[in-house]
């Protein structure tokens, strides 16, 4: 294996704003005494990997406080277009030469930074591997890892609003039309289980019961995904808090079309 983490600078790209469709300031809700976003930032920042945790947010005034928050927390940040999602993450990944981003959302405070490091170790010699295609990973622990060079191609190439509001769907979409991406899923082990099913992200209400009633259950917010699964195991009745939340459409249509024919 090459090493890519020597030879190449390695930064996450959280996206993050203050609106929200479902739950209106949502990165800011305090899980454990600390607002979802510091969570994310934190967890990302134990990776071995990743040198940069990056927040890439709008320039709108109503997400000013996000860049006070990094500004405390001493964590970088870019200010980009709000509808234009593709743009703003190749943006801040080309301010801060960034040749691999790992791309996450600022709904999944569960984030796990080891997860994170053995997605990255699998990108080797293909442009984009996440643990969204064939899922099996719960909601919420959503990593997606590509080139930034490959970005760059796709920025060229997308030209409607739907695909531009998301930074990666492009490449797994159009598998005919981009075959020269190759593209691969990190998968759990068929021992841990398939927990697909299972939200740890955060969207509505009952999705932020669940998480608080997770994080309290662990000292100090240090906890893996495996720690999740022996809490699961101990209380499985907790996953009923929000297993009545019905994914966004988007989310369906792209299951739709990263489901073997």
């Amino acid at each position: 294996m090459k090493d890519l983490y020597k030879n190449n600078t390695v930064n996450a790209i959280v996206q993050a704003r203050m609106s929200s469709s479902r739950l209106p300031g949502k990165v800011f809700l305090p899980l454990s005494g600390k607002p979802v976003l510091q969570h994310i930032i934190e967890r990302l920042r134990r990776s071995k990997y990743i040198d940069n945790v990056i927040v890439a947010t709008t320039t709108n005034e109503a997400d000013n406080p996000i860049i006070q928050l990094c500004n405390k927390l001493k964590c970088k940040h870019y200010r980009g277009s709000e509808d234009d999602v593709l743009s703003r993450a190749l943006e801040a990944a080309k301010f801060y030469n960034t040749d691999i981003i790992v791309e996450v959302t600022a709904d999944c405070p569960c984030v796990d930074g080891d997860i994170a490091d053995r997605i990255i170790e699998k990108l080797e010699d293909n442009d984009y591997i996440s643990n969204v295609i064939n899922r099996t990973f719960p909601r919420g622990l959503d990593l997606q890892v590509f080139w930034t060079s490959v970005l760059e191609r796709v920025n060229k190439e997308v030209d409607n609003e739907v695909d531009r509001q998301h930074v990666s769907t492009w490449i797994y979409k159009n598998p005919k039309t981009y075959s020269k991406y190759s593209t691969i899923s990190y998968m759990l082990p068929r021992e841990v289980g398939n927990f697909s099913n299972l939200r740890l992200t955060l969207d509505t209400q009952e999705d932020y019961e669940l998480l608080k009633t997770i994080f309290e259950a662990f000292e100090n917010n240090i906890f893996t995904f495996s720690d999740i699964v022996s809490l699961l195991n101990m209380y499985p009745e907790l996953p009923e808090i929000n297993s009545g939340i019905v994914q966004k459409s988007y989310y369906k249509e792209l299951i739709a079309c990263t489901t073997p024919s």
